[in-house]
C-alpha cells in the first residue's frame, strides 16, 4: 500500500465503528495508534526526501541557466568571427540545457503541490493522533472503572466477607466479657464497705442467730434443771 492510500485510508477511518466492532477496544486503539504514528514518521520521511529533491533540482537549474548564458555568449563570439556554423551548434546547446532546466522546473512544481499535500496530511494526521490519545485515555479509564466495579461486586459475594465479619461478631463479644469481667471487678472492688442493703440483711440475719442461740440455750437450761433434780 502506498503511503498516500494508507494515509488517505487512516484519516477516513472511522474509530467508532472500529472500537465497537473490536472485541477488545483497548488493544484496538492501541494498534490505531501505533499505525498512525508509524505513518506519520513515513510521511515526514517522505516529505523530507521530496523537499531535498527540491533542493538539488533547483540547484541544476541554478546552473542550467548559467549554462544557457554560457552558450549564448558563445554563439555571439563565434557569429562576430563569421562562424556561423559554431554560432548554430551553441545555440543547439543553448537550448537542450533550456529544455532540461523547463522539465526540471516543471517537476519541481509536481514536487510542490507533493509538499502541499504533505504538510495537509500530517496535519490530519496530528489531528486523528490527538484524537486516538485521547480516546486511549478515555477507554483506559472506563476500563479501570469497569475492572474496579467487578472487583468490588466479587469481593462483597466471597466467603471471605462473611468470615471477616464473623470474626467481627467474635471481637465483639470479646470486648463484651472483657467489659463484663471489668464490671465484676468493680463490684468487689469497694474495700469491703458493705452496701446499706447488705448491713440490713445482715442485722436480719444476726437476729435470727440470736434467736436460735437463746433457744438452744434454753434448751440446755431444761436439760440441767432436770439433771439436778434427778
Amino acid at each position: 500500500m502506498g503511503i498516500f492510500s494508507r494515509t488517505r485510508d487512516i484519516i477516513a477511518a472511522n474509530f467508532n465503528d472500529m472500537l465497537d466492532k473490536a472485541d477488545d477496544p483497548q488493544k484496538m486503539i492501541r494498534m490505531i495508534i501505533l499505525e498512525m504514528e508509524e505513518t506519520l514518521v513515513e510521511v515526514r520521511a517522505s516529505a523530507a526526501r521530496t523537499i531535498a529533491d527540491q533542493k538539488e533540482m533547483h540547484r541544476h537549474t541554478v546552473k542550467l541557466d548559467k549554462l544557457q548564458g554560457d552558450w549564448g555568449e558563445k554563439a555571439q563570439l563565434a557569429l562576430s568571427k563569421d562562424r556561423e556554423d559554431l554560432a548554430r551548434a551553441a545555440l543547439v546547446e543553448k537550448k537542450k540545457a533550456a529544455d532540461m532546466a523547463d522539465q526540471l522546473k516543471e517537476e519541481i512544481t509536481v514536487l510542490d503541490d507533493a509538499l502541499r499535500a504533505y504538510e495537509q496530511d500530517i496535519h490530519k494526521l496530528q489531528n486523528r493522533l490527538r484524537e486516538a490519545r485521547s480516546r486511549q485515555t478515555a477507554i483506559a479509564a472506563r476500563l479501570e472503572s469497569a475492572e474496579n466495579r467487578v472487583k468490588l461486586r466479587s469481593l462483597m459475594t466471597e466467603e471471605r466477607v462473611d468470615d471477616a465479619l464473623s470474626r467481627f461478631d467474635q471481637l465483639e463479644r470479646r470486648v463484651d466479657y472483657a467489659e463484663g469481667r471489668a464490671d465484676a471487678l468493680s463490684i468487689s472492688d469497694g474495700a469491703g464497705k458493705p452496701s446499706l442493703s447488705d448491713e440490713i440483711a445482715a442485722l436480719e440475719g444476726a437476729d435470727a442467730i440470736d434467736d436460735e442461740l437463746a433457744e438452744m440455750k434454753k434448751a440446755l437450761g431444761k436439760n440441767d434443771s432436770a439433771e439436778k433434780e434427778g
